[in-house]
């Protein structure tokens, strides 16, 4: 259902999506998905590119949204990045839907920045301690320019139609060993660093 309301909102607005397939994904198993994120559109191009169904780790405030939090309050993770016990719940919540065999989604970041036109902030430890602590490999989503068209929620720059390109690579499968989630959170923001286009204004 998220999926269609997404697509019909994109449409509406005049916004289409390309997206570039590097790698092979194993539809028997589970994964994290890690993806940049400038825009409120993210969610509806991970949507798009992901061809199973995801439950997204997003903050508290789209529970007042009435479309996003329909989901958040069913099939969702909401987190209040202010809070270490909200982020602590939200991770722990995460385990257990991994554990369940769900795929969830994370934008490492931890939100959009302030900064315009955006960058690539640091990522966070949370999601690649679940991976390492649970074995379950990254999917790396590179969402190239939904800025451009839509930056985070569009009050300040609007909108404008276009199309998102969006890049899927290689799943990551961490190693076995439990103390390298250094490692593989540089590994992942490597990637993005290397797929990302240099954002100009």
């Amino acid at each position: 259902m998220r999926k269609v309301l997404a697509s019909i909102a994109a449409a509406v607005a005049g916004i289409s999506f390309k997206i570039i397939q590097e790698g092979k994904i194993d539809r028997s198993r589970n994964y994290i998905v890690m993806a940049n994120h400038s825009s409120i559109l993210d969610i509806t191009a991970v949507l798009k590119a992901c061809p199973f169904p995801l439950s997204f780790m997003g903050k508290v405030e789209l529970l007042d949204n009435p479309v996003t939090g329909f989901f958040f309050k069913s099939v969702d993770i909401p987190v209040n990045r202010a809070s270490k016990i909200s982020s602590f719940r939200a991770l722990k919540q995460a385990e257990v839907f991994l554990r369940e065999g769900k795929n969830i989604v994370i934008f490492p970041e931890g939100g959009i920045s302030d900064i315009y036109p955006p960058q690539l902030n640091a990522f966070k430890n949370g999601g690649f301690r679940l991976a390492s602590g649970l074995k379950v490999p990254i999917i790396p989503v590179i969402i190239e320019n939904a800025w451009q068209l839509y930056w985070d929620d569009g009050k300040r720059y609007g909108s404008r139609p276009g199309t998102i390109t969006i890049r899927i690579l290689d799943p990551i499968m961490p190693s076995k060993d439990l103390e390298d989630i250094d490692q593989l959170r540089h590994q992942v923001y490597n990637l993005f660093e290397k797929y990302l286009p240099k954002n100009q204004p």
